[in-house]
């Protein structure tokens, strides 16, 4: 009985192990959300320079501009790589999330686009722009058009400017609200739309080749990596940051896109 009661208790301490060290083998796993490009191409070309540092990447592609965030604030993943700050921020307060920003990495400058003409001066009165219909990027477009003189916007908007906080409008535009991974595909049936560059790039947009008017250089609108407060000073993405903030990340931006549609701000 006493050799039986012994052999238990071995198995059941085995099997302990072997949990306890397949927890420690899953704590090296980093999951990241991220949407394809080019943000996932990103996250994909560090995947050898995280192992190196002790950690299995892997990469969760996101379609969209909201489910990343909720896998993030539900511990689905341990960041997310997708959105600037100002997104982040109306985030946080509009869903009451605890998301925090771990690092600043890239800018994709926003771009008015059209299929129909080739200067602004041929925008037509009463032309329709589908422009991104959650908030901050919604404000950010305005912005982009206020400042190519196309509108005016009441100073006390800021950078969650709508449609109703235009004050001139000389052109009588009209404005579409899309879902922002969607206006590519309506970008035909509108006048023109204000794209993000993370949608622009994958539908062979080029801000600085097919925009009408791009945003400057002074753009407040980094892309960040996500994180849920608490965990921005945590091993796992301290070398998730530094491997996207390396002269590899910035020589392949620089070389994977040469005309500016992504700028690294490292």
């Amino acid at each position: 009985m006493k050799k039986i009661l012994s052999v238990l208790i071995t198995v059941i301490l085995s099997a302990g192990l072997i949990v306890s060290c397949s927890k420690k083998k899953n704590s090296n796993v980093l999951k990241v959300g991220a949407t394809p490009q080019p943000h996932a191409e990103m996250l994909n070309l560090i995947k050898g320079d995280l192992e190196a540092a002790g950690y299995k990447l892997e990469v969760i592609e996101f379609t969209d501009y909201v489910t990343p965030n909720e896998a993030l604030e539900n511990n689905e993943i341990d960041a997310n790589f997708f959105q600037h700050l100002p997104y982040m921020d109306s985030f946080n307060k509009e869903r009451g999330f605890h998301l925090v920003s771990a690092a600043g990495i890239h800018i994709e400058p926003i771009a008015l686009y059209s299929k129909k003409v080739t200067a602004l001066t041929e925008l037509k009165d009463g032309a329709t722009i589908a422009i991104p219909n959650d908030p901050t990027n919604e404000g950010r477009a305005l912005l982009l058009l206020q400042s190519a003189g196309l509108i005016k916007l009441d100073d006390k908007a800021g950078l969650e400017a709508t449609p109703i906080d235009i004050t001139e409008n000389k052109k009588n535009l009209k404005f579409s609200e899309i879902e922002a991974a969607s206006l590519p595909r309506v970008l035909p049936d509108v006048d023109a739309a204000v794209i993000n560059g993370n949608y622009a790039i994958p539908a062979g947009l080029s801000a600085t080749k097919d925009g009408l008017v791009v945003e400057g250089s002074d753009s407040p609108y980094v892309n960040i990596i996500s994180v849920k407060a608490g965990k921005e000073n945590d091993a796992a993405i301290k070398a998730l940051s530094n491997a996207l903030r390396s002269d590899k990340v910035k020589n392949w931006i620089k070389d994977s896109f040469p005309n500016g549609e992504v700028v690294a701000v490292f």
